[in-house]
């Protein structure tokens, strides 16, 4: 298996995916080892992965430059995320030990009901490129904590940062065979959902979402799924302008539009529709695009070079049925993976930039004439992951929101996680969640206790 950079196509280095008798195998060594990890003392668990977050912390330069060169995320990105994930580490430490915790919930003279978090057993732990530490964390972090062995198949295009966090974990005295790093392609993630594991959490395409779900269906095995996400933002006419543009503009080119919850279209209030785009339009115009590895960069390359031909096709049926193009819209002419910061106004529904997944640095604007448009608008998807109104009234924007179909919902900010809340989706976007003290059970099996004396 190749790995290339994309912001040149060069190759980084080759690896040796893990075919069917290696997955197997570690499927076969994990079984056995998890008991032994789950009986430890909670405190050694949580030692250890406080001494994970110390190795991040440690290498924090090398695993930037290593994230940059096999994703292209710019340097600078890389490191944010790397710097920010100690705190999503810290949450689930301190909030393990109460989210794991036996609960009594009757206590009566003769008769008491109590509440234990019961590890599942081995997890298989599919995960995405575009945030690997960020997205991987909230699955292995709570999964380790809680008594799991994890089965950890990085995305093919993060493949060396998926075996850095196995070097670490090691270092850190998680035993080899309590978490295992798969290293392939799709053809080792099917792999890996064809065995007899008890839970599997996958990050990436609805389309391959659906594979899994079906493939798992019969096995009655638990299931957890984030998948795409067609994320709307309304700007109501009483919205800040510049404000407003200066944050969905970041919200919709972070990481070339490569993140989760990155803004996918926007609805504009007819009365502010022109200021808005053309205060947009000039922010984007000065991001800079450049080497990922030179700090000053902004926009990169795409980590898939298969995506450009979707942003491509996205750009060109958008002009033929009427969006106005008013910045980008092709690839740059350079090797690697490059497409151009694309702004387009005029869009509306029979197109598929509304519609599809973009998941490139594309956004797509509707003009509307006011809330009931929007709302019609925001909820005219089959996605459900994120959603946000921009607008100084905070009661107009929670009367809007709560109507939203969407796991999350923002008021007047963006492309935002935070591990103290849950992450979820709707339709398809996907089904289960992570973070929160939710996301922590979320890698347990409650077992009921019915405890009456004699």
């Amino acid at each position: 298996m190749k790995v290339l950079n994309p912001a040149d196509g060069s190759l980084v280095r080759e690896l040796e995916q893990d075919g069917a008798q290696a997955v197997a195998a570690k499927v076969t060594r994990a079984r056995a080892a998890q008991p032994a990890w789950a009986a430890r003392p909670l405190a050694d668990r949580l030692a250890a992965i406080r001494r994970f977050k110390e190795q991040v912390a440690r290498r924090k330069d090398d695993l930037a430059a290593t994230l940059t060169r096999e994703t292209g995320k710019p340097i600078r990105q890389s490191g944010n995320e790397l710097e920010a994930v100690a705190g999503r580490i810290d949450f689930f430490l301190d909030k393990a030990p109460g989210a794991l915790a036996a609960e009594t919930v009757l206590d009566a003279p003769k008769l008491r009901e109590q509440i234990t978090h019961e590890p599942l057993g081995v997890v298989a732990n599919i995960s995405a490129w575009n945030y690997p530490y960020f997205v991987g964390s909230n699955v292995f972090v709570p999964a380790l904590l809680a008594g799991n062995a994890v089965l950890y198949k990085p995305s093919e295009f993060a493949s060396l940062s998926g075996l850095a966090i196995g070097e670490m974990m090691q270092a850190a005295g998680v035993p080899p065979d309590v978490f295992a790093v798969l290293p392939g392609s799709g053809s080792t993630g099917a792999l890996v959902v064809d065995q007899p594991v008890d839970g599997i959490f996958f990050t990436g395409s609805y389309a391959t979402g659906a594979r899994i779900a079906a493939a798992c269906a019969p096995r009655m095995v638990k299931l957890q799924l984030e998948l795409g996400g067609k994320d709307p933002v309304y700007v109501c006419e009483d919205a800040d302008v510049q404000n407003a543009a200066e944050s969905l503009a970041d919200g919709a080119m972070y990481n070339a539009g490569q993140s989760c919850c990155a803004v996918e279209r926007i609805y504009v209030h007819q009365s502010i529709h022109d200021a808005f785009v053309a205060a947009f339009v000039d922010i984007v115009k000065g991001y800079s695009c450049g080497d990922p590895m030179d700090a000053a960069t902004y926009l990169g390359p795409l980590a898939r070079a298969p995506q450009l031909e979707v942003l491509e096709r996205q750009v060109a049926d958008a002009v033929a049925k009427g969006a106005k193009l008013l910045a980008g819209g092709k690839r740059i002419a350079r090797p690697g993976n490059w497409f151009e910061a694309t702004v387009l106004s005029n869009a509306d529904h029979r197109m598929e930039l509304m519609r599809e997944e973009s998941f490139g640095p594309v956004i797509g604007m509707q003009k509307v004439s006011g809330d009931e448009q929007a709302l019609a608008l925001m909820n005219d998807t089959v996605y459900g992951l994120t959603a946000g109104v921009y607008t100084p009234d905070e009661a107009r924007a929670r009367r809007i929101l709560a109507q939203v179909r969407s796991g999350s919902v923002y008021w007047n900010c963006c492309d935002r996680v935070s591990p103290r809340l849950p992450w979820s989706g709707i339709g398809h976007s996907g089904v289960g969640l992570t973070l929160s003290t939710y996301g922590i059970q979320a890698m347990t099996r409650p077992k009921a206790w019915h405890l009456r004396c004699s």
